[in-house]
Parts: structure tokens; sequence; C-alpha cells
């Protein structure tokens, strides 16, 4: 699969509304986590989180919400954020506007059933439609789309090339993406640890920019 790993400085100043990174002047980057929450890899990624003190933003399929609901009490229990991820993990370019806002919607409604509704949200595939970013961005929402994407689930991506498409290019204010999902755990299970690992060893602390998420 064909993809930037680290987003073009071009397409950050095309999509100038899009939350691509964050300014700060530590070392301070955001570790983000799409498609759960699932038993099978949320809760692993949880356990590696922990063992760092790291924090970090869940953006939520709203039918896993449905279906694992405890699942998403042990992330909030453990101080992390939440965002939207759509109910359906539908692709923007390819549903009509009115659908699109309606799928998110319902994503908030199961959100809301378990903590405040959420002001973030990530387009599945990073694919928007300008009319539907407009209507969320007028909603409150703020559209977070990513520095780094880790590619974890890529199966033509080995699990050390993951962790070195993130490694090779963090810096502060990186938003770096990973997955939370059975497609993805094979990657996950080896490059999040070596992640939080040199994070660490390099002075790096992983959080929530407020910012941003307040």
């Amino acid at each position: 699969m064909k993809l930037w790993i680290k987003t073009h400085p071009l397409v950050k100043w095309l999509f100038p509304k899009y939350v691509w990174d964050f300014k700060t002047n530590e070392k301070v980057v955001w570790l983000t986590f799409d498609d759960g929450p699932i038993p099978e890899v949320t809760e692993w990624v949880l356990d590696q989180l922990a063992r760092y003190d790291a924090k970090a933003a869940f953006f939520c399929i709203g039918d896993n919400i449905r279906k694992h609901p405890a699942v998403l009490q042990k992330v909030l229990a453990a101080g992390h954020s939440i965002g939207n991820h759509t109910f359906n993990h539908l692709k923007g370019w390819e549903t009509e506007t009115a659908a699109y806002i309606e799928n998110v919607r319902l994503c908030a409604e199961e959100i809301t059933k378990h903590t405040a509704n959420v002001s973030i949200m990530r387009p599945p595939y990073g694919k928007i439609k300008r009319k539907q970013a407009q209507i969320l961005r007028k909603a409150g929402y703020k559209i977070i789309m990513w520095d780094i994407v880790s590619a974890d689930f890529d199966l033509e991506v080995t699990p050390e090339q993951c962790l070195q498409n993130v490694v090779k290019n963090v810096q502060p204010g990186s938003i770096i993406v990973f997955h939370d999902s059975v497609k993805a755990s094979k990657n996950l299970r080896y490059a999040l640890p070596k992640t939080l690992e040199f994070l660490a060893e390099n002075g790096y602390r992983c959080e929530v920019p407020d910012q941003i998420c307040s």
C-alpha cells in the first residue's frame, strides 16, 4: 500500500483547518488509536500505555462501543481521551453528506452514554468531504488528522518497518496513529512497546494536548 508515512507539509498547508500536529516547545507527542474499542487489542494497549504513564486518545467506532461498553469504560478509567470515528467506519468521500453526519451523531450518542460529549473526531481513512467537515466544525468538532501514520494496518508492512515508520519521523508535536484492531494487532504488538521505550529513552512524554481537546 502506498501512503505518506510522514504527512507532507504541503498537505498541512492546503488543509489548515484540520489538525495535523500541535505546537510545543517540549518533547511531547500525541499517541492516537483508531477503530476500537475491542477486548482482543484495546485492553492490551492500555497495559502498554500504563507501563510508561502514557496518555493517548482513542478514536472509537460507535458500533464497537455498543458491542464492548466495558472496554470503553476501562479506557476512560485509565484517564485517556475519546474521539469520534463514526458509527460504522464510513469513508466520507463515498458517503452522502447527510448520512455521514448522522453516522457521526450515532457514534456521539454511544459515547455520551459513558462520558461527556467529545469535541474531537477523526474521519476513517482520513477521507472527508469539505461540506462534511464544515458541518462538523460548526457543530463544535475539531477534525484530527496526523503527522505520522505507523501503517500498522498494512499487511505488506513488517513489524520492524512499522516501528521505524514512527521512530524515524517523530518530533515534538507529532500526532501518531496506531490502530487497536485485530487487523493491525501483529504489527502493533511489536511496534507499540518498542515505540514507547524509544520515546521514554529519548525524553519524550505522551500526552493529549489540552489546547486541542479542551
